[in-house]
């Protein structure tokens, strides 16, 4: 295998490996449709009674069919709902924005708990007096429920799906169970297996968690250096963020101080599986394009597990791993967003192999 790094600009770092052999993207990206944006955001059904799914869609205009090779669908992280981070609009423009500009029929769900999906029963209960909400089992239902959806409602047999931290897991597991469904699969920040995890805890996780939108940044920005937070999230967008974040759960945001509250079945997940030494998924068994991106001042999920992942995918087409400098697990949301939007939509966009 050629290894490479190769510096882009100042404090950017892009590794790039295509099927174990170096590439660096180079091209230009295609030209941009100039019809508007259509957006449409709706419940689907779970599977479960009382419980709906949030998916939300943007498309061009003047498109009316797309095929497998046009559709993709966005899963979220363990805290941040998919509409907060994948469609939030700085300078005028969202991930979500810039993928359908680019003829892309592009489409994001909330698992239950999360965003305008449903918010189980038990969340209006104190957090102790439940077990863990969307453990990956019930995660992983939700995930298969959305993709079903939108195979039948744009009549195609298969999808490319797009995953964060948490979500990674989710299209990774699904892309593995179902290889013949997805058309190319991007680990964004993908978690996997800690060999130097902390001893687990016995105590009992919650139903759900709390957080105040100044916790999380922290959490989701670990790993960048103090002087450099401002600069990669201006305050401006970090409060068009902590905005978007509280309005997904009103009953949190009128707490003193205000907090989010999210499943925490993602924490016995963790504690199951990654700390435990057991992967989640079999990425062996993945055949599709991958992409994995990760950011090199990432400490939620650091660069070492999404290599530790792309060491693993023996059976895909092809793969390419991109590490992004000057970023943190929260790249989407800042100053250099547009090299991860860059990456994705090339790998996208190439013709299938």
């Amino acid at each position: 295998m050629i290894t490479a790094l190769v510096d882009i600009a100042r404090g950017v770092i892009a590794l790039a490996l295509v099927s174990g052999i170096l590439a660096v993207s180079a091209r230009p990206v295609p030209a941009q449709t100039s019809t508007p944006i259509v957006v449409e955001g709706y419940l689907i059904p779970s599977g479960d009674a009382g419980i709906q799914l949030y998916v939300r869609n943007k498309r061009p205009g003047a498109v009316t069919t797309f095929p497998a090779d046009r559709t993709v669908l966005y899963v979220h992280g363990s805290t941040q709902a998919s509409e907060t981070t994948f469609d939030l609009v700085l300078d005028g423009k969202s991930w979500m924005d810039n993928l359908a500009e680019h003829g892309w029929d592009v489409w994001l769900v909330d698992v239950r708990g999360y965003g305008q999906s449903t918010k189980p029963p038990e969340m209006e209960r104190p957090a102790v007096d439940s077990p863990p909400i969307a453990p990956h089992v019930v995660a992983m239902r939700d995930v298969r429920t959305a993709v079903e959806h939108i195979l039948a409602k744009r009549a195609v047999s298969r999808i490319s799906l797009i995953g964060w931290s948490r979500g990674a897991a989710l299209v990774g597991s699904y892309a593995s169970e179902n290889p013949t469904k997805v058309q190319r699969l991007v680990l964004y920040a993908p978690g996997w297996v800690r060999t130097s995890a902390p001893a687990g805890s016995s105590a009992s996780i919650p139903a759900y968690q709390t957080w105040t939108t100044e916790q999380a940044r922290a959490r989701l920005q670990a790993g960048v250096p103090p002087e450099k937070q401002a600069v990669l999230l201006p305050s401006s967008w970090r409060d068009a963020w902590a905005a978007a974040a509280l309005a997904t759960d009103p009953v949190g945001a009128a707490q003193t101080p205000p907090v989010v509250r999210s499943p925490a079945g993602t924490i016995q997940d963790g504690r199951d599986y990654w700390s435990a030494g057991k992967p989640l998924y079999d990425p062996s068994r993945i055949i599709a394009p991958t992409l994995i991106v990760t950011a090199a001042w990432d400490d939620v999920n650091p660069p070492a597990l999404g290599r530790a992942v792309f060491a693993k995918l023996t059976s895909a087409v092809t793969k390419r791993y991109v590490e992004i400098g000057d970023a943190s697990h929260l790249v989407m949301l800042e100053r250099n967003r547009l090299q991860l939007f860059r990456e994705v939509q090339l790998f996208l966009d190439e013709p299938r192999p």
